[in-house]
């Protein structure tokens, strides 16, 4: 054999062998199975990740009821770095009131006195608020946690749908028996002002909100 033969014969073995390797970690073998997607924490941290679209609820009614909600024990808090607390998503991804069009601002979110007439009265809410406590897990005081709108009414949140609220816990600080004194309020109140005075879209003030309410404001660079 000649040297130009040899020479030939090892750069066509060095190829080939490459080739296998490189399907090797590139793909599996047909009989193989996929290995099951790792599962990451359910916003142990504040998972990160706008949700892929936000639905629309039954919105305002003339008469509301007590809704259901997730069975006890099966929502779970999330908590931010700061420990700030979050909802569970799979439990309140948020729910939109069709009522709140970017058309319709001005007639529904953006006028004086519209949410107080949307909001479900006391007799309903509360009820579902001791019930949203045992799906959470929640055991402290519930005159301390906020059955909150995770879209708030003021930014077009459905006022009863089950999936736009949840029991938010105190944060970090709040002092036991003082009542409910949460910072993402002040959050939904610029961020509604934002939204009427055109410095942001309602949809993507809505999304900022459901996706984490601590961090709504920087991400819309309002802050």
């Amino acid at each position: 054999m000649s040297v130009r033969t040899i020479a030939s014969t090892a750069a066509s073995l060095l190829l080939a062998a490459t080739a296998v390797g490189c399907s090797s970690t590139g793909s599996h073998d047909a009989g193989a199975k996929n290995p099951a997607p790792a599962k990451t924490s359910l916003r142990a941290a504040g998972a990160s990740g706008a949700p892929a679209s936000l639905p629309y609820g039954p919105g305002p009614q003339t008469k509301y009821t007590v809704q259901p909600q997730p069975p006890a024990g099966s929502c779970h808090f999330g908590y931010t770095a700061a420990k700030e607390p979050l909802e569970d998503r799979a439990c309140t991804p948020g729910a939109l009131n069709p009522k709140v069009t970017a058309a319709t601002l001005k007639t529904t979110i953006c006028k004086p006195g519209y949410t107080s007439t949307i909001r479900p009265p006391a007799a309903v809410t509360g009820a579902e608020k001791a019930a949203n406590a045992k799906s959470y897990r929640y055991t402290g005081a519930l005159h301390d946690a906020e059955y909150d709108h995770l879209v708030s009414l003021e930014l077009g949140g459905d006022p009863n749908d089950r999936r736009n609220l949840w029991l938010e816990p105190p944060s970090p600080g709040h002092k036991t028996g003082a009542g409910p004194n949460n910072p993402k309020d002040s959050v939904e109140s610029k961020l509604h002002t934002a939204v009427c005075t055109g410095k942001t879209q309602l949809a993507a003030a809505q999304n900022a909100i459901a996706t984490d309410w601590t961090t709504a404001l920087t991400s819309l660079g309002l802050r």
